[in-house]
């Protein structure tokens, strides 16, 4: 483990600061306060001139080499957080600069480590700044490169041609359910996803507390007469349940949610093959759902195994065909870069077969070494590619989507991914995904009901954000749904006014 001794005194969240960006170049690194055999030294200044200019700086030293970097702005008017906020990014830009010299690796995200660099752009877009001033701005200002920029521009322009009013969508919602339930639980997952069994009792007692918190969200909307903007079954693996239990279960949301006509989009992800029958898709169409998720993550079968994903590569080709001769009009499908034994050539193999589909929309996602899933805890058991093999995969994947008609729609980024990426999904024009551009921009307050569901409670006046979580267990979401569905209330009931009564 690499270590790195900063000379200074700085408060922990500094410090976590400063590890998140240090990890990036190395795979475990932890930031000491004492001198420890071997420990790079960072020894970091601040100065501020006559004209009100914030100049930071830092020295490092590495193995018998010394490195150095600076970097000045204005400094910008406001309170103590503003203030603070400028200087840790000021002191993040002169430490990611030192660490790529004496490492000689570059960082297109620059100093980058949250989810949604998009929110960035869209932010200076919302100030008022052309299209090339957003650019400009995060290439100084946070050391993205312009390739990464100009993607983001790209990306922004093809979400609002598909939400053109996507800035105004504050006094509408979108509705998350989540259903924990998968066939069985794939070596990279954190989400709340449990096997089914049927013999507990717990999908029935559980199905039971959602019927309850749909109901009750809906009637809170239908008081309001609250627009629904997108509705979206996640999980787990929605079509985990039987198909009768799914009819129940959007016969509850029609009935409960009002304005189910100005609805822009519901999908239901039908991620796992071998959940889908022709019963379940039947039930898809009598509510004129058509918007789902197909996704093989590889077509390897050696490779579905070793990630825990109990089906083969031919039934996921098989249960896209007959999704779509059913009359499936939208299927998503996922890709996985960096997938244990996996290089080049099966990623290209996977976009191959891909191709021969054509799905409407496709997510090619960098594998994340999640703290809590099973592939982060027994790490030494998963081979996977090094930062230049996985970078080759995405320009591949780049590649392949322009080829085949597709557009970059929505990106964002996670902790502990491969070669300090990013997910991207890419879409045929007119067949983006509202819920997700909606979610990863955080335009609006997303409800979240079901197991795991997170709600994001997003003020309309001032944007500012609370987020509340169901349980994650079936077993306590099932005795505490109750009390889920009254913190729900109070939440919504403070940002929204009651209605009027006469």
């Amino acid at each position: 483990m690499q270590k790195i001794k900063i000379e200074n005194t700085f408060a922990e969240d500094w410090i976590r600061m400063f590890a998140h960006l240090a990890n990036l170049f190395f795979e475990q690194c932890e930031i000491v306060t004492e001198d420890e055999p071997g420990a790079i030294k960072a020894d970091f200044t601040l100065e501020k001139s006559e004209a009100g200019e914030l100049l930071g700086k830092v020295q490092l030293s590495h193995e018998g080499n010394n490195y150095s970097a600076t970097f000045s702005e204005q400094e910008e008017n406001g309170d103590e957080k503003v203030k603070s906020r400028q200087i840790k990014r000021i002191y993040s830009h002169v430490f990611l600069e030192v660490l790529e010299q004496a490492t000689g690796m570059e960082q297109s995200w620059g100093i980058l480590t949250g989810i949604r660099p998009m929110k960035l752009y869209h932010k200076y877009r919302q100030e008022g700044h052309s299209s090339l001033e957003a650019i400009e701005n995060i290439m100084k200002k946070y050391r993205v490169s312009q390739e990464k920029s100009e993607l983001l521009a790209k990306i922004a322009a093809i979400q609002l041609r598909s939400v053109p009013d996507l800035y105004d969508l504050r006094d509408e919602v979108s509705i998350y359910i989540g259903i924990p339930f998968c066939p069985t639980k794939c070596a990279y997952c954190t989400f709340p996803a449990f096997a089914i069994r049927r013999k507990s009792g717990r999908v029935e007692s559980f199905l039971d507390g959602l019927h309850e918190e749909i109901r009750e969200m809906g009637k809170w909307l239908t008081e309001r007469n609250m627009k629904i903007t997108t509705i979206y079954f996640g999980g787990g693996t929605p079509t985990s349940i039987e198909a009768e239990e799914m009819d129940e279960l959007y016969e509850t949301m029609y009935a409960s949610f009002p304005n189910m006509k100005d609805v822009r989009e519901v999908t239901v992800e039908a991620g796992r093959p071998d959940t889908i029958t022709p019963a379940k898709i039947d039930v898809l169409k009598k509510w004129d759902i058509d918007r789902i998720s197909v996704n093989p993550q590889s077509y390897t079968d050696e490779t579905l195994k070793a990630i825990g994903r109990h089906h083969t590569v031919q039934e996921t080709v098989d249960k896209f065909w007959l999704s779509r001769n059913m009359g499936m009009k939208n299927i998503n499908m996922d890709l996985i870069i960096g997938l244990p034994n996996e290089g080049v050539e099966e990623f290209r193999h996977s976009l191959a077969e891909t191709e021969k589909m054509q799905p409407e929309s496709l997510t090619i996602h960098t594998l994340s070494f999640k703290r809590a899933s099973a592939m982060s805890q027994n790490r030494d058991k998963y081979k996977v590619a090094d930062r230049k093999t996985v970078e080759q995969m995405m320009k591949l994947g780049e590649e392949w989507n322009v080829t085949n008609g597709y557009d970059p729609y929505y990106l964002y980024r996670q902790k502990n991914i491969l070669g300090n990426l990013e997910n991207v999904g890419y879409a045929k024009p007119g067949e983006e995904s509202i819920y997700n551009i909606i979610m990863m921009e955080e335009v609006q307050t997303v409800i979240g009901v079901g197991c795991g569901a997170s709600s994001k409670f997003i003020h309309p006046e001032t944007g500012k954000i609370k987020q509340f979580y169901n349980p994650k267990d079936p077993a306590a979401y099932i005795i505490s749904y109750e009390e889920s569905i009254e913190k729900k209330l109070a939440h919504l009931n403070a940002i929204y006014p009651a209605p009027i009564t006469k």
